[in-house]
């Protein structure tokens, strides 16, 4: 009697879609090379040298993912998007804390790996890299029947940047009540708030990736999909200027909950509701969900991406710089005397 032969391929793992995947990104993976980079897309451990132009270096590092945005990709069959939201959420999160970013890491799994997909993920990827100016000089992918449901495709990654020290932000001490808070508009929902977004969008209104989102000239999926913005380019010179003294990334939580992860505790950030209109997705995503206005408020960005704190007498010409720059800044509101929290008035 024979025993019965199992091989890797017929247990659900085929390294000869990693292969294919591998072959299709080294290209991309090359296009983003920088200076720093001393590695190959192959070896065991990316290499990277450490001589900065930073006088006194701190390294910042953040790992982040996409969340159930995925799943809208795979409902619309558009990847790249999502790769670059990645990197762009990345690149925000430690230049809050005034760092220039150096280089990127990515993790993609799937139930099943498809090359043509991770391909466009990595493109996706590579671009926003190569706009930040960092390298993407290595992952992981892996292919996890069992793991991950058929269909499921998860994305992560970590990037490493570089701040000098007397930039690093926040400047706790050197906040003061009626410094500017100064806002950045977002392009959409950015990479938080999915969960609720698919199930307004998708159950509730009964939409289809191509339908024209109600109250906007734009699909569905252009709506979802829109890449998470990069600040790198209009905020870094201010940084490198000390005309910041706090940034902050609004992701999960919104306002509420990530501004006062840059503020003293005797400090609170007033916002004016009445500097900005909310844009009309997450008015559409509000009102058919009946989401109450605080829930919204730490459920999405409600478009406004990132929150600069400028001393008052700066403000002016900051927001004039932000313009020139082609932003659309506004003043949101300032700092009080407070206990470390958000006002809404």
């Amino acid at each position: 009697m024979s025993e019965a032969k199992v091989t890797y391929a017929a247990s659900g793992v085929d390294i000869n879609r990693q292969d294919d995947a591998l072959a299709r990104i080294k290209p991309l993976v090359k296009a983003t090379r920088t200076p720093g980079v001393r590695s190959d897309l192959g070896l065991f451990g990316g290499l990277y040298s450490a001589k900065f132009e930073e006088q006194a270096p701190i390294l910042v590092s953040s790992m982040d993912g996409v969340g159930t945005k995925m799943k809208v990709a795979r409902l619309a069959g558009i990847w790249d998007t999502v790769g670059a939201d990645l990197v762009n959420h990345c690149i925000n999160d430690i230049l809050v804390q005034g760092a220039r970013p150096l280089f990127f890491l990515d993790y993609v799994a799937a139930q099943r790996l498809e090359p043509e997909v991770i391909e466009q993920i990595v493109k996706g990827m590579a671009r926003a890299c190569s706009e930040g100016g960092l390298a993407l000089i290595g992952g992981e992918m892996a292919e996890m029947p069992g793991v991950y449901a058929e269909g499921e495709v998860d994305v992560a990654g970590t990037i490493v940047g570089v701040v000098d020290e007397p930039q690093l932000l926040p400047r706790l001490e050197a906040m003061a009540p009626g410094d500017v808070l100064i806002g950045l508009r977002s392009s959409g929902l950015h990479t938080n708030g999915y969960s609720l977004a698919r199930k307004v969008c998708f159950e509730l209104a009964g939409l289809g990736v191509g339908d024209l989102l109600p109250g906007t000239d734009r699909t569905v999926a252009e709506a979802l999909l829109a890449v998470h913005r990069s600040y790198l380019k209009p905020v870094l010179p201010l940084v490198r200027a000390g005309r910041l003294v706090a940034m902050a990334h609004i992701t999960g939580g919104g306002l509420t909950d990530n501004l006062p992860r840059v503020l003293p505790s005797h400090l609170d950030a007033a916002i004016d509701t009445g500097s900005w209109e909310i844009p009309a997705l997450f008015r559409f995503l509000m009102d058919r969900a009946g989401l109450p206005l605080d829930d919204a408020r730490r459920s999405f960005n409600l478009g406004v991406g990132m929150v600069l704190v400028v001393p008052a007498a700066g403000a002016a010409s900051v927001l004039k710089d932000l313009a020139a720059a082609g932003e659309d800044p506004w003043v949101l509101g300032e700092l009080a005397r407070g206990t470390g929290k958000v006002t809404y008035r």
